[in-house]
C-alpha cells in the first residue's frame, strides 16, 4: 500500500498547494479525532473525566478507534488523489468507508463511535486530495471553504450503494433534519462558517487552545440541528442543549459565570443520558481543516 500511496502523492500539484501526501492526511485525521475526543471538560461527552452521558464507551475506546481508521483515511486521499470526481470515485470511497467501519467496529466491540466522522472527515480529506491532484485552474487557492466545496460535491454524487440504516436517517425521518449527509452536502456550512471562526478568533482572543476548542464546541451545539441528541434525547434535549451552549458562549469562559454554565450544560446532558456526538464530529472537522490550512501555508507537512 504504501507503494501506491506515494504514487498518489505524486499526484499532488506543488505548483498549487504544499503537498500532503496521503499518510500524512491519515494522520492528521486520526489526530484530530484523538484531539476532540481528549478535550475536557465537553458537556455530556467522553473526555478525560469519564464517560460523559455514554454507558457504552470511554476515552480508551475512543482513542482506539481514532488509532484504527488512521489506514483508512489514508486510503480515502490515496483514492481521490488518483481517480476522477465521478459515480466510480464516489463507490470507491464509500467501500473504503464501509471498511473503515468494520475496523471501527471492531477496535471498539461493536460500539459506534466514530461513524459520523469517518464520512464527515473522510470527505474533508477526499476533497483536499482531489483538489491537490486537480489539473483544474478553477479553484486558485486550496483552503478551507475551497475543501468544504469539494468534499460537498463528492457528497452528492449518485450512489449506487444501500443507504444503510442509521441514526442521523431515522432522526431525519422523524423531525426533517439534515443530519451528517446533509451537513456534507451543503458544504458543511457549521464547520467552516462557524466552527472554525470560533475556533480562530478565541484563539486569539483568550491565547489558550483548550478554550478556543471548547467555545468552538459549544457554538456547534448552539446551531447544530445534532441527530444525536435527537436521538438520545428528543427534542426536549436538543432545545436543552442549544439553549445551555448558547449562555455559556453570551458568559463567554473567562469568568466564573461561564464556567458554572458550561457545568449545568454538562449536568443537564449527562441527566438525560443525551450526547452532542454530532458536534463533536463536527469540531474534529474543524481540527482538521485548521491543521490542513497551518501545515499547507507554513510548509510543517
Amino acid at each position: 500500500m504504501d507503494a501506491a500511496m506515494n504514487t498518489a502523492a505524486d499526484l499532488i500539484d506543488p505548483r498549487r498547494t504544499r503537498p500532503l501526501d496521503a499518510q500524512r492526511l491519515g494522520a492528521i485525521a486520526t489526530w484530530a479525532l484523538r484531539e476532540e475526543a481528549l478535550l475536557t471538560p465537553k458537556p455530556g461527552l467522553v473526555d478525560r473525566r469519564g464517560s460523559g452521558a455514554h454507558a457504552d464507551m470511554d476515552l480508551a475506546m475512543l482513542l482506539r478507534s481514532a488509532d484504527a481508521l488512521e489506514p483508512y483515511f489514508a486510503r480515502l486521499a490515496e483514492c481521490a488523489a488518483a481517480m476522477p470526481s465521478g459515480a466510480t470515485l464516489r463507490a470507491r470511497l464509500g467501500a473504503i468507508g464501509r471498511d473503515a467501519e468494520a475496523a471501527m467496529l471492531a477496535a471498539t466491540g461493536g460500539i459506534n463511535t466514530h461513524r459520523g466522522a469517518i464520512w464527515a472527515l473522510g470527505l474533508l480529506i477526499a476533497g483536499f486530495a482531489s483538489l491537490s491532484a486537480s489539473d483544474d485552474d478553477v479553484e486558485t487557492e486550496i483552503d478551507a471553504h475551497a475543501i468544504c466545496r469539494r468534499a460537498a460535491g463528492i457528497a452528492r454524487l449518485p450512489t449506487v450503494a444501500k443507504v444503510s440504516a442509521s441514526h442521523g436517517n431515522a432522526m431525519h425521518a422523524r423531525y426533517g433534519v439534515s443530519g451528517a449527509r446533509g451537513e456534507a452536502q451543503d458544504g458543511f456550512f457549521h464547520v467552516h462558517e462557524i466552527a472554525l471562526p470560533v475556533l480562530r478568533d478565541e484563539r486569539t482572543l483568550y491565547g489558550d487552545e483548550r478554550t478556543a476548542r471548547l467555545l468552538a464546541l459549544i457554538a456547534l451545539i448552539a446551531r447544530l440541528d445534532d441527530t444525536c441528541l435527537l436521538y438520545r434525547g428528543g427534542a426536549e434535549a436538543l432545545a436543552f442543549a442549544q439553549r445551555g451552549a448558547q449562555r455559556v458562549l453570551n458568559f463567554g469562559l473567562d469568568n466564573d459565570r461561564g464556567w458554572r454554565a458550561l457545568d449545568e450544560l454538562d449536568r443537564g446532558l449527562i441527566a438525560r443520558k443525551a450526547s452532542p456526538g454530532g458536534s463533536a464530529d463536527l469540531l474534529a472537522a474543524a481540527l482538521l481543516l485548521d491543521r490542513i490550512d497551518e501545515e499547507t501555508t507554513d510548509g510543517n507537512a
